[in-house]
């Protein structure tokens, strides 16, 4: 590689900046709700999901930016912003895409109105709808209402986050008085949009528009002299010192409680707010003007969920993909001798995670099981899983488990399955010292005539069968020696045994994983030839490690083509020349989030595919545990491959990355591939095919390699 070419590699204009590259990913969703060839409360769903995505986005990486700016820390991203420069741009396009939020939400709410449910704002409210309005307001929702005093309690109440809240601007009582401010908590134990109990269409109202209407009520022989209402978003980065932290479980309860306290991020009010009320926040919160976000929309609007799942409204939603038994796992087969006999790919949500359930239930009961190993990063609130490990547990099978603790906006949920399976009879292990535990794995040991026989699961998502239903994920189900042996050697890694041992097929991270990636890209270029030019595939959630673009790029200067289907941050500039003119970026967004990772690399007409935990982030790679495994079985592996094909040839949900950051909707020439629903539809298929032979069906045995 020339000079030139090596420069190049490292110069800022060949990276995308990571939080731009973040809100580009956002606009996306943003776009979805703009789409009018979707059913309309599917567009309220992506307008719920935009507005939860940039709460995190605040409380996270705009926090830990301000922190840095704060500091007065200068460094460059690759891209050559500092984090002032970086927290300016920000500002901007958050501004403009909350506007377009905001005109996106009238939009829909109106052609939502001309379809027989109506979202009434308090002006709209009939003198008839006041009155029938009234009782309920004064029997449910004022006995729970605080009104808390803002300019005359020293020093000021703590005002949470993401809490809405009613702001009431009182006439002074005596000529020469400042106004008093008051703040009324919004209740989060009473639904968001009540209904409005009239004849004809559905008339829902936000809980804080009948708050402000009886405001009244609230500070009885006062004089309101404005109303309106606000919501803060503050600094959700807590750092743990792991190191240091004598009890976990009580230092991960500390940090939740933190939070409430943090600095604020933004502040999120209501259109043309009293001058007072203004003051008094900015100055409270030292906000600066770019941080305060005004709309004459709701607030909190990732509370619009409760409308888009609102039953009664089938015909404003997609219809149901219900999940499908496993085309690798026939519901009338044993389960240990199917897995015994082949691996089971598991792709959701087009099939069930029943199985993964299944597969621990039976674990539970089973008198031959002896004991089971699970790491739990992100579960569901009534978690079946949780309910089989106890079971086992009490069963008298030796349980471990591994919660990861540090899991964000996570970590309550956690604390409180790690403290059930405890007191189960479970043992639990709260993570490695300064690792993250990411990986997603289950290990059961079985003794069957008289020999030990281990079974794994690994997957590229997280062990929750709630999201299960709603994120695109891969899992595979195994017997193979070599495989279980590394899982084995896994959790005693986990468990405290640091001592590195010989890997057969799975790759960790942070020790190897960086590692074995480089060195297939690196043997992806050595192999490639003019006559047969070397071929990548990836689908990963996210792109953003320097290291790894730069040799993506340097296969690309070498004439390995490389395709890409990244759904979110990709760092990576495509189709710039002498660059990355054969790189190929695309992304996603449909009705299910994209989140397994697939990679492929052609090896000389030898291809080889691997399933991951990890995107490719300077954080997966460094500073989380993280699992990289090979699938070698014929079926699964072209059954990926064709997965892979399909994903990069979407012409309907998807989006072509340009050299300049942007993105720009696939043109959908020739014949029109949905790959969401191609997926589903073959997976509806399988199943009608294994029903047809059921009670009959038995897999051909699969050779160990491709």
């Amino acid at each position: 590689m020339g000079k030139k070419s090596e420069e190049k590699l490292s110069r800022p204009d060949s990276f995308l900046n990571r939080e731009l590259s973040w809100l580009e990913f956002n606009r996306r969703v943003l776009q979805q709700a703009q789409n009018p060839k979707l059913p309309l409360l599917e567009r309220v769903k992506f307008l719920a999901i935009f507005a939860s995505n940039l709460d995190e986005f605040f409380m996270v990486r705009v926090a830990g930016l301000r922190q840095q700016a704060a500091a007065d820390i200068r460094k460059k991203d690759p891209s050559g912003r500092t984090p002032a420069e970086q927290l300016e741009e920000i500002s901007i396009r958050c501004h403009q895409m909350v506007a377009e939020h905001t005109q996106t939400m009238h939009q829909v709410f109106a052609e939502l109105r001309e379809n027989g449910l109506i979202l009434l704002r308090r002006k709209e409210l009939t003198l008839e709808q006041k009155s029938a309005l009234k009782p309920y307001f004064e029997s449910e929702i004022f006995p729970v209402l605080t009104p808390i005093s803002l300019t005359e309690l020293d020093p000021p109440p703590l005002l949470s986050a993401l809490q809405i809240f009613v702001a009431i601007v009182l006439e002074p009582q005596e000529k020469d008085q400042p106004p008093s401010i008051l703040a009324v908590p919004v209740p989060d134990i009473f639904k968001r949009f009540p209904a409005i109990s009239s004849p004809g269409p559905t008339s829902l109202i936000p809980l804080e528009d009948l708050i402000i209407e009886f405001a009244g009520m609230l500070c009885p022989n006062r004089t309101i002299r404005s109303v309106g209402c606000f919501r803060i978003t503050r600094d959700a980065d807590v750092p743990i010192q792991t190191d240091e932290a004598g009890d976990l479980l009580e230092t991960m309860e500390e940090a939740v409680r933190e939070r409430l306290r943090r600095a604020a991020v933004r502040l999120q009010i209501s259109s043309n707010p009293a001058p007072e009320l203004l003051r008094w926040l900015q100055e409270h919160l030292d906000l600066q003007p770019a941080d305060i976000y005004e709309t004459d929309a709701l607030l909190g609007a990732r509370s619009l969920w409760e409308i888009a799942e609102r039953p009664g409204y089938e015909r404003l939603k997609l219809a149901d993909w219900p999940p499908q038994p496993p085309a690798d796992l026939p519901e009338d087969e044993d389960l240990w001798e199917t897995i015994r006999d082949h691996d089971v790919l598991l792709v959701h949500p087009y099939e069930s995670f029943d199985p993964v359930i299944r597969l621990l239930k039976e674990a539970a009961e089973d008198p031959q099981v002896l004991a089971i190993k699970q790491t739990l990063y992100r579960t569901s609130g009534d978690s079946p899983i949780i309910r089989a490990l106890e079971k086992a547990a009490e069963n008298g099978k030796e349980v471990t488990v591994l919660v990861e603790l540090k899991a964000r906006f996570d970590e309550q949920r956690n604390i409180q399955w790690a403290r059930r399976l405890e007191d189960a009879g479970c043992i639990v292990i709260y993570g490695v010292m300064g690792l993250k535990t990411h990986a997603k794995a289950l290990l059961i040991v079985r003794r069957e005539q008289g020999h030990i026989q281990r079974y794994v699961h690994l997957s590229t998502g997280n062990y929750n069968d709630k999201t299960a239903r709603l994120y695109s994920d891969i899992g595979l189900i195994s017997a193979d020696p070599d495989l279980t042996r590394d899982a084995a050697s896994f959790f005693n890694l986990l468990t405290g045994l640091s001592e590195s041992v010989g890997w057969s097929k799975l790759v960790i991270a942070p020790t190897a994983m960086r590692k074995r990636l480089l060195e297939l890209i690196e043997r992806e270029i050595q192999l490639s030839t003019p006559d047969r030019p070397g071929l990548i595939m990836a689908k990963l959630n996210a792109l953003e490690d320097k290291q790894m673009c730069q040799a993506l790029y340097r296969a690309s200067q070498a004439g390995v083509k490389i395709r890409l289907n990244i759904r979110g941050i990709c760092c990576l500039r495509p189709g710039v020349k002498g660059l990355s003119e054969n790189i190929e970026v695309v992304s996603i967004v449909d009705r299910f989030l994209e989140h397994a990772r697939i990679l492929y690399f052609d090896n000389g007409g030898r291809p080889e595919v691997y399933l991951a935990s990890a995107d490719w982030m300077g954080r997966n790679l460094d500073k989380r545990l993280e699992l990289l495994f090979p699938i070698t079985a014929p079926g699964p592996k072209k059954r990926l491959i064709q997965m892979l094909e399909l994903y990069l040839e979407d012409n309907c949900q998807s989006w072509q990355l340009q050299s300049d950051g942007s993105y720009k909707l696939k043109d959908p020439k020739g014949k029109l591939v949905r790959a969401q629903q191609l997926l589903y539809e073959q997976a509806v298929e399988a199943a009608r095919q294994n029903r047809k032979t059921q009670g009959r069906f038995r897999p051909i045995k699969q050779d160990k390699e491709a």
